[in-house]
């Protein structure tokens, strides 16, 4: 929602409340992003959150409750 997030990134038109919270914003559009992946294009600047983000095209679950075997 729109409403109460004037100020507006011009690279993107990401609302925030605060100007602060778009200048800190704004850092993450000037910065280089090293990790791409392959399969999507979309970029990161931590190998891990790439690795987390690889898990949306294999369908990795790495996790299982203790209680019911479900995976997540």
């Amino acid at each position: 929602h729109a409403e109460g997030k004037p100020y507006k990134c011009t690279e993107c038109g990401k609302g925030f409340k605060g100007h602060a919270r778009l200048l800190n914003h704004l850092k993450t559009h000037a910065r280089e992003k090293m990790f791409e992946c392959v399969e999507c294009e979309k970029t990161f600047r931590r190998k891990a959150n790439l690795v987390l983000h690889q898990r949306v095209h294999t369908g990795e679950k790495p996790y299982k409750c203790k209680e019911c075997e479900k995976t997540f």
